[in-house]
Order: C-alpha cells, then sequence, then structure tokens
C-alpha cells in the first residue's frame, strides 16, 4: 500500500516538472490533461511527504531513547508522533481507493410497498417521509417524479430525485427490502405485523450519459389519477414512456403538463438504463453480484424497523440504534456514515488482497 503510494508521489513530480516545461506551453490541451492527473496525485503526495517526515522523526526519537540528556524528550516525543504516523497511513490508504466517480451525483430514489398488503403501504409512504426529512437536513433538494397512492392511504409506489452533493455517496447503500414490524392502526388486538416495502436507488444518468433513440421509445399519453375532486385532471397529462429494446416502462403523472411529465420520466428512464450499463460493467470485474432489490419478500430484508422495541436493526453491518424515533424523522446520519464507511472498508481489503 505504502508502495503504491510512493508511486503516485513519484508520478506527480514528474508531471509537475513536465508542466514546468517550456515546450508544454503551445499545448493547451496536454496542459489540461496533465493538470487533470497532477491535481488527482496532489492529494497522496502531499500525505506521502507528511508521512516520511513524521517517521523520520519518529526514528530519531527511537535512536535517543538512551540518550541520558534526551532520553525523556525523546520518549515524550515517541508517544506524540506513533499515533501521528498511525493516522496518516489511515489516510494514505483512504486516499488511494478508487474514486467513485458516481458519488457526486443526484440520484433517483424509488419505493415500492412490499408484502403487508395496506400496511405496507402505509409503512412505504413512512420511508419516503424519512428521506425526505433526511434531505432536509442535508439541505438537499428532493422532487417528486411519480406517486401511486394506496386506497386506504399510503403510497403503492412512489419515484423521486434528491438533489444534492454526495446525494449518490450517502444513500447508494439504502437500497433493499426494509422490514417494519408494528401494530397497525387497524388491528383490533393489538398484535405486531410485519411488512415490507422494497427501495432502489439509482445514480441520475444525464443526456451524455445515455443516448436514447426517439424511434426506441413509445408514448402513451393518458389521464392522471388523483385523490378526487379538483386535483383530478381532466386532460391527458400523464405520460407513460416503454423503452423498446430493453422492455422497461416508466410512468409519470405528478406533474400539470404533459411536457413536464415526459421530462421528467424520459430522467428516469435514462437513470434506469445507465444503472443496467453500470452493474453490467461491475459484473465484468467481478464474479458477484447483489441485486438492488429481490423479491419485497420480508426474508430479503437489510434492515428491520422494530416500533414496539424503538429499535433499528441494519443486518448487513449488525448496526443497532435505540432511538427509531428519531430516526423515522430524517436522523439517520450516523446510520449513513457508518455504511459508507463500511463501503471503504471492504474496498481498502480488497486492495490490500490485491
Amino acid at each position: 500500500m505504502l508502495q503504491k503510494a510512493r508511486d503516485l508521489a513519484e508520478k506527480f513530480r514528474e508531471l509537475t516538472a513536465q508542466l514546468s516545461d517550456p515546450e508544454m506551453m503551445g499545448d493547451g490541451a496536454a496542459i489540461a490533461k496533465l493538470t487533470r492527473e497532477r491535481a488527482r496525485a496532489e492529494p497522496v503526495a502531499r500525505l506521502v511527504e507528511q508521512f516520511d517526515t513524521t517517521h523520520r522523526a519518529l526514528e530519531e526519537a527511537r535512536e535517543s531513547v538512551d540518550d541520558p540528556d534526551l532520553g525523556e524528550l525523546a520518549r515524550e516525543e515517541i508517544t506524540a508522533l506513533e499515533p501521528q504516523l498511525e493516522a496518516l497511513n489511515t489516510q494514505l490508504e483512504e486516499a488511494l481507493l478508487p474514486r467513485d466517480e458516481d458519488a457526486d451525483r443526484n440520484v433517483i430514489m424509488e419505493i415500492r410497498q412490499g408484502t403487508g398488503g395496506e400496511e405496507a403501504a402505509l409503512w412505504a409512504g413512512d420511508l419516503y417521509r424519512m428521506y425526505n426529512r433526511f434531505a432536509e437536513r442535508r439541505g438537499w433538494k428532493l422532487e417528486p417524479i411519480s406517486t401511486s397512492e394506496a386506497e386506504m392511504g399510503g403510497l403503492k409506489e412512489v419515484v423521486f430525485s434528491i438533489n444534492g452533493k454526495g446525494a449518490w455517496e450517502a444513500m447508494q447503500t439504502e437500497s433493499g427490502v426494509h422490514r417494519v414490524q408494528r401494530v397497525p392502526a387497524t388491528e383490533q388486538k393489538g398484535r405486531v405485523h410485519t411488512s415490507a416495502a422494497t427501495v432502489a436507488v439509482l445514480p441520475e444518468a444525464e443526456e451524455v450519459d445515455i443516448e436514447l433513440n426517439d424511434a426506441d421509445i413509445k408514448m402513451d399519453t393518458m389521464r392522471a389519477n388523483g385523490a378526487g375532486g379538483q386535483s383530478v385532471q381532466k386532460n391527458e397529462t400523464a405520460v407513460r414512456l416503454t423503452h423498446i429494446p430493453s422492455g422497461l416502462v416508466v410512468v409519470c403523472q405528478d406533474e400539470r403538463s404533459l411536457r413536464q411529465n415526459r421530462e421528467k420520466a424520459m430522467l428516469v428512464l435514462r437513470s434506469r438504463l445507465y444503472e443496467i450499463e453500470r452493474q453490467r460493467l461491475a459484473d465484468e470485474r467481478a464474479d458477484t453480484r447483489k441485486a438492488l432489490v429481490k423479491s419485497g419478500d420480508r426474508s430479503d430484508k437489510i434492515r428491520t424497523y422494530n416500533y414496539p422495541e424503538n429499535r433499528l436493526t441494519d443486518h448487513r453491518i449488525n448496526w443497532k440504534s435505540g432511538s427509531l424515533d428519531r430516526i423515522l424523522v430524517g436522523d439517520i446520519d450516523d446510520l449513513i456514515a457508518a455504511l459508507v464507511q463500511d463501503r471503504r472498508t471492504q474496498m481498502l481489503d480488497a486492495m490490500k488482497e490485491d
């Protein structure tokens, strides 16, 4: 690991020298390319410099331990320098992790009612509110794209975007089955029921990421569903897009105009196709892959929300909290941080094996 860092630091010095070469001044494209490469290598180069300086100071202190005049001072320096060197080593390891090119993308999230009937639809609505409040805490913008309400309340399905720096980095591990254990409002005997909702998180794709051919897309229009009264659309503003080659279908009806609904539907379609391609490329680099969401059955759970015990458990990292009430109002920062750190740890372990 340290040798990889030293190699990158050497590359940084070579790039710096190349950029100082007068012959480069007339080649704008080459300068831009070298500048980007140098910028990527610089953080590691600076850390290597700090690591080597600290390491030399530590070695000098260790050599002076038996000196009658400097021994006590040397031991104090060792006590201070050893944790500093360890921290720098950790920073180097993390700096060497391959950067997720999607890290700062916005995301498209989809929540669907799973097993559990009406209670599952209510739970899907609760999850949507949790993510909405978390986005507010982070200063992100959440925008509904498509909503399908259940007859007895809650949501059959909701698709929405979250726009903000670092959204994908934080939210990508939310994909999976979220199981809830609680007493439904309709339960007369106070029995705890178990139901589930599925969550899928996609990096938002831009037009440059996925090129769509109009001939491959079938568009149907319809009246938007509503709760009745004035909220029902009398014109056909809802849009259903069918991507013929893949069979993907996207419906959007939350906007007031046909054009706006089509634009949002195209955004979701591009993002789903981008995720398919992203996963395909990932499959080529690894022999195994876990699906974002399996069947929606309770046995596929990644997380359990237990209301009677006010407890949340993330089964992937065995993370638990006794403050479910706070989590449900969007206070999931600690959980997200733990999942991000676990993902980085797994990447570090994989790098060390290589």
